[in-house]
């Protein structure tokens, strides 16, 4: 089986496909300050639990410490397994339209290879995490670039922690955008404050681009939160990473050895 191992700043996803099938997936907390062993012991952990026995692997990574750790983990314990890190030098076919390409996220290219494949060009990835990424795709499958904002948790935090009466709330919708409640306020604030702003963001990037995209693509821990209240949000994918690190994957390994 692949494993693919997307390392963002506040979770670790990782999935085996059999073939175009995820049939495990698990979801960690990233700690920067873990070392190679430890993140040996952990994968070895999940993966000897449903007794995984993994042929090839394909990562990604937002956050550097973790990023070095994790080659070094893999060199030293998964040496006989075929591996690609996506970074610069690795195929992904996914020309990147921007000023600057090294600036640009590994997870936002495979992304943009992803939705490309599922659904062609121009497209529009929202990637609810950290950060809420906006990624757009060209009709060519190029990475044009895009819009970043704070992600939801990191809104809901920073406003409990400088509003001395408001707390930090449960993520979830609530009865009606009218809160009639501080909890509420605060919920509505939040779910169809974000949906707003992705629906506006969302509008203008069509608007560059002639006004047609064939789709917009939520993926992201956090899109349930948000996906239902989008107007402008078509499809749902919640392993889209996992599945650009497959394609990745199936680019840069002869899977016919």
């Amino acid at each position: 089986m692949l494993l693919t191992i997307d390392v963002g700043n506040t979770n670790i996803v990782l999935a085996t496909f059999e073939g175009e099938k995820i049939v495990h997936s698990w979801r960690v907390r990233t700690d920067s300050r873990m070392t190679a062993d430890e993140l040996a012991l952990m994968f070895r952990g999940l993966l000897a639990g449903d007794g995984v026995q993994i042929t090839g692997i394909s990562a990604c990574s937002t956050v550097p410490a973790v990023l070095r750790e994790l080659k070094t983990m893999l060199g030293r314990y998964y040496a006989d397994v075929p591996t690609v890190i996506v970074e610069p030098g690795v195929r992904t076919g996914v020309p990147l339209a921007v000023d600057n390409p090294k600036e640009v996220g590994t997870d936002r290219v495979v992304n943009t290879l992803a939705a490309y494949t599922l659904y062609g060009g121009p497209a529009v990835v929202v990637d609810f995490g950290t950060s809420t990424n906006f990624d757009v795709v060209g009709a060519r499958g190029e990475f044009l670039g895009g819009a970043l904002a704070p992600g939801i948790e990191i809104s809901v935090d920073a406003l409990a922690q400088r509003a001395a009466q408001l707390l930090k709330v449960q993520l979830t919708r609530p009865r009606s955008v009218i809160g009639k409640n501080t909890v509420e306020a605060l919920q509505s604030g939040t779910v169809f404050g974000f949906a707003g702003q992705v629906d506006g963001i969302t509008r203008l990037i069509i608007e560059e681009l002639g006004g047609e995209v064939k789709a917009v693509v939520a993926t992201g821990g956090l899109a349930p939160l948000v996906v239902s209240e989008s107007k402008e949000i078509t499809h749902h994918e919640p392993d889209l990473t996992l599945t650009g690190l497959r394609l990745v994957y199936e680019k840069n390994v002869d899977l016919s050895r």
